[in-house]
């Protein structure tokens, strides 16, 4: 019996130890870059000449930039809304800037859900730096109530008017910025940003994490810190001085601040990316550039006409036209998504929470407007098509728009009872110059069918002359 024992016991010693289970791969890192009122053209690498965007520019040769991406909304609040929750206009919650006193905007509801609380849901650290615009921190439409850990930043949309603030908002407390007037100051919050963001990466680099960065440049007021101002004081010719009417800060060479503020925002996305390559964060972190709508009329010293801004597409911010709603849209992630790759298929805002969801391993709800476009961004999977893009917004006169293929149909003027749609052949005529309606009945009124099935009457948002009054 002693002889079988230990027999026994020299053949378990020899026998091979069990394989155990592999470690689960850790999910990507995400951080969403989002500028405020930067026109697709204002970028080198969609072809600007005068502002210097080196660190953008390398972000699109290291992965795709999509030459047709939309915003949710050609305005600020219901672009920040499609984003959150994968809804287009005709079923967002927010679908027009509305003020809310004594500070923020019209809150989103507490039953909505947002990427960020997706993410949190499934162990990502989540922090936003820059402009919420959503909602106060004492209302149902506080980030902290829709999935962020930490907030940094201006919560109101009017406050972020000026990049030189007397004070900011850490979640729900007010931080004084000493030094600063509101009009000019020793606290530019673009460099404040940017230290939080690079605080944030390197305390949750063990970690997943969602780094939301929605910020303030290049919206104006036009303010840059005399270090960035120098490199383009006295190089752009014309540059008369802005004397500051209509609510913004006079500024005495607005061309070359406007052009410093945005080569600012690009120096901090590349120390943003030289943080994650300092941290080996990455390989496993996918990055995305954007703007919230198109570039700003010309008010406040901004010349969208100078910069050529929005290229050769017509209308500007606030308009359902492709300057309002065509933005820049850059996705990087190494390894995983083809360096220098285009695409020029055409997607828009509601498809960020599925796609980041996809990217992330986490399940998205049901009931939203956009698909997720990782097949496309990793080449792996085949691509649901949109059939349609649809937005409707009731400010600027009331408008509507949609798109399918290269056919769109415009409605403008809604709030003067005109319901009249202008349709427009995209393949032929990107710059949307001549209305083809009459000629094309029968994609006219598919189109049109669209534009009635997609819109849900909102109380807080009637859309003009289409919806006939909402009790609230």
């Amino acid at each position: 019996m002693l002889r079988l024992a230990c027999l026994a016991a020299l053949l378990l010693a020899l026998a091979p130890a069990p394989a155990r289970a592999a470690a689960p791969e850790r999910p990507p890192n995400v951080v969403f870059i989002l500028a405020d009122d930067l026109g697709c053209f204002e970028l080198g690498c969609y072809g600007q000449k005068l502002i210097k965007t080196p660190n953008i520019d390398k972000l699109a040769e290291s992965g795709m930039k999509f030459t047709h991406f939309y915003s949710g909304c050609p305005v600020c609040a219901p672009a920040r809304c499609t984003l959150m929750t994968g809804k287009h206009l005709g079923h967002a919650a927010v679908r027009n800037n509305k003020e809310a006193r004594p500070e923020g905007q019209h809150p989103l509801p507490a039953g909505e859900v947002t990427v960020a609380a997706l993410l949190k849901a499934k162990g990502y650290a989540t922090g936003a730096m820059g402009k919420w615009g959503l909602g106060m921190w004492d209302t149902t439409g506080s980030p902290l109530k829709h999935g962020f850990d930490l907030f940094y930043g201006y919560n109101c949309q009017r406050h972020a008017h000026t990049h030189y603030p007397t004070y900011l908002y850490r979640n729900e407390t007010r931080i004084e910025l000493k030094g600063n007037d509101g009009k000019a100051g020793e606290q530019f919050t673009q460099d404040l940003f940017e230290a939080e963001a690079l605080s944030f990466i390197d305390k949750n680099k063990d970690t997943p994490f969602f780094l939301y960065l929605p910020f303030t440049v290049p919206h104006v007021a036009v303010q840059a810190p005399d270090d960035a101002l120098a490199e383009y004081k006295g190089k752009l010719g014309d540059d008369p001085a802005y004397d500051g009417k209509k609510g913004y800060q006079p500024h005495p060479a607005p061309h070359a601040g406007y052009a410093a503020m945005v080569t600012r925002m690009d120096r901090t996305v590349g120390r943003v990316v030289e943080k994650l390559k300092a941290l080996k964060l990455d390989g496993n972190t996918l990055v995305i550039f954007t703007s919230d709508n198109g570039p700003t009329h010309n008010v406040g010293g901004a010349d969208s006409d100078f910069f050529k801004s929005a290229g050769t597409l017509r209308g500007l911010k606030g308009s359902v036209y492709e300057g309002g709603i065509r933005v820049p849209f850059i996705a990087s992630w190494p390894g995983k998504i083809k360096p220098g790759a285009t695409c020029d298929e055409r997607f828009y805002f509601p498809d960020v929470l599925p796609t980041l969801c996809d990217a992330a391993g986490a399940r998205p709800p049901a009931g939203l407007d956009g698909v997720s476009i990782w097949p496309t961004l990793s080449g792996t999977g085949k691509q649901t098509p949109h059939e349609f893009l649809y937005w409707e917004f009731s400010g600027y006169g009331g408008q509507q728009a949609v798109t399918a293929g290269h056919w769109k149909a415009v409605r403008q003027a809604l709030g003067k009872g005109v319901v009249k749609t202008e349709l427009y052949d995209l393949a032929k005529d990107e710059s949307e110059t001549t209305d083809v309606a009459e000629k094309n009945p029968e994609v006219l009124a598919r189109l049109e069918k669209i534009l009635k099935e997609e819109h849900t009457p909102s109380a807080d948002f009637p859309l003009q002359t289409i919806d006939k009054p909402v009790k609230k």
